[in-house]
C-alpha cells in the first residue's frame, strides 16, 4: 500500500498581502497612539470609570511593574518597603482600600470625613491629613445681614505708612498679577465684635488681597485687586454657597480676555482651621500661615503644583515653617477645579485661620510678596523680560 503525501502549497501573493497587512497595521497603530498622546490634555479620550480604579492603587506598585521590564525604575523604590505583593494589588482594585491610607475606609462610614479626602503634595512643617485646610460655609443668616465689623482693627489695616522707594525692577506699567476673592466674605474673628461666625461683607479676605497686591507694587509687580462681593451675585441668583466658583468665573475670564499682559491669578481664601494650626512665630514674631490648594481635576492641575512647589521651597529657606504645604483637592464635596484651567499660573492660597488678626496676616502678605517677587524676577530674567528702572 502506498503512503500518499500531503503537500501544502503556499500562494505567495497571499502571504506578501498578509506581511504588508501586518506591517500597515503595525504602523497604523503607531500613527494612532502618537496622534492621541499629542493633542491637548483636555480634548483626549479617557474612561472615567478605569481612571477611578487605577487611581486607588499605590504608585508604587506601578514602579514595580514597570520595574519588571526595565530595572532602572527600581532606583525609585525605598529598600525598606517590602517587595511587590499581587495580592496586595487585587485588594485594592476589588475593594478600592488602600491598606496605607486608613481614609479610603473610614471615609465612607463617617460623616463629614470628607473634608479631609485629599492629597499632601508637599507637606510643611507639622502637616497631616488631620489639618489640610477646610472650607465651611457660612450661616445662611450670617449671608443676609450686615454685622459691625471693628473699627479700631479696620484701621490698624491702614497701619504706618512706610517711606516708598523705587523698585530696582518693574513691569513697566504692565498688571501682570491677578488677585480676587471667590468667598469674599471670609473673615477673621479679631476683626470682628463678638461674632459667632467669621464672615462679614466688608472686614474679609478682600482686606487682605488688597495688601497683598499694594505689596506687589511696591516691589515693580503691577497687580489688579479685583473686590466683587461674589455672595451678593450668589444672593441676586439664588445659588447656594457651592456654585461661588461659578460666581467668580466670569470676572476672571474678563479679566483674562481685556489684559493679555496678565500671568498670574490668585484666589485669595481664608481656611477653617483654629488659631494652633495657622500660626507660627519666626524670628519672635506672629505670622498666619499660607496654605497652597491645587484644583486636581483641572487640567492645568499638573502646571498649577509645579508653581505652588517651587514657591514652597522659596518659602522653606526664608520663613521655614510659614507654608502649611501643597494640597490637591478632587472629587465629591469639592469643586475640584477652582478656576485654575483659565490659567497654568493660577493658585489658590489660603491666608491664616479665623482666629489670625490683621497684624499677623500683614506680616504674612509682606512675606508672600517677599517670596513671589522672587520667583517673578528670577523667571523673567530667565525669559529676558527684565526691564530696570
Amino acid at each position: 500500500m502506498k503512503h500518499r503525501r500531503m503537500v501544502v502549497t503556499v500562494d505567495r501573493t497571499s502571504l506578501k498581502k498578509i506581511i504588508l497587512a501586518g506591517f500597515f497595521l503595525i504602523i497604523f497603530m503607531f500613527f494612532i497612539t502618537g496622534l492621541l498622546t499629542s493633542i491637548k490634555i483636555e480634548y483626549r479620550p479617557a474612561s472615567s470609570s478605569i481612571h477611578e480604579i487605577t487611581g486607588n492603587i499605590n504608585g508604587r506598585m506601578f514602579l514595580h511593574l514597570l520595574n519588571f521590564e526595565n530595572h532602572y525604575f527600581s532606583q525609585g523604590l525605598e529598600e525598606s518597603k517590602p517587595d511587590f505583593s499581587v495580592s496586595s494589588v487585587l485588594f485594592q482594585l476589588t475593594t478600592s482600600i488602600n491598606p496605607d491610607d486608613p481614609r479610603s475606609l473610614l471615609g465612607r462610614e463617617l460623616p463629614g470625613f470628607t473634608l479631609f479626602d485629599g492629597d499632601i503634595i508637599v507637606a510643611g512643617e507639622g502637616t497631616n491629613y488631620t489639618n489640610m485646610p477646610i472650607e465651611s460655609a457660612p450661616p445662611t443668616e450670617v449671608l443676609l445681614e450686615e454685622r459691625e465689623a471693628s473699627i479700631d482693627k479696620l484701621e490698624d489695616v491702614e497701619g504706618e505708612e512706610k517711606p516708598k522707594q523705587s523698585p530696582n525692577l518693574t513691569t513697566n506699567g504692565k498688571k501682570v498679577v491677578f488677585i480676587y476673592h471667590t468667598h469674599t466674605t471670609e473673615s477673621y474673628y479679631p476683626l470682628l465684635n463678638g461674632a459667632k461666625s467669621p464672615f462679614h461683607s466688608k472686614a474679609n479676605v478682600t482686606l487682605v488681597g488688597e495688601k497683598f497686591g499694594q505689596e506687589l507694587e511696591e516691589r515693580g509687580i503691577g497687580a489688579v485687586v479685583d473686590k466683587t462681593n461674589f455672595q451678593t451675585v450668589l444672593n441676586e441668583k439664588k445659588w447656594k454657597y457651592y456654585k461661588s466658583y461659578d460666581a467668580s468665573r466670569p470676572v476672571v475670564q474678563e479679566a483674562l480676555a481685556s489684559n493679555r499682559d496678565l500671568q498670574y491669578i490668585f484666589d485669595i481664601h481664608r481656611d477653617s482651621q483654629k488659631r494652633d494650626k495657622t500660626t507660627i512665630t519666626i524670628n519672635g514674631k506672629s505670622y498666619a500661615k499660607i496654605a497652597f490648594v491645587i484644583g486636581g481635576n483641572n487640567p492645568n492641575a499638573d502646571k498649577n503644583k509645579k508653581i505652588a512647589q517651587n514657591l514652597h521651597k522659596l518659602f522653606e529657606k526664608k520663613y521655614p515653617g510659614l507654608s502649611r504645604g501643597v494640597f490637591s483637592k478632587k472629587g465629591e464635596g469639592v469643586n475640584g477645579v477652582y478656576n485654575q484651567d483659565l490659567s497654568e499660573n493660577s493658585l489658590l492660597i489660603e491666608f491664616g485661620g479665623v482666629d489670625n488678626n490683621m497684624e499677623e496676616l500683614s506680616r504674612t502678605v509682606e512675606a508672600v510678596a517677599n517670596i513671589f517677587s522672587e520667583y517673578y524676577w528670577q523667571a523673567e530674567k530667565v525669559s529676558g523680560s527684565v526691564q530696570n528702572e
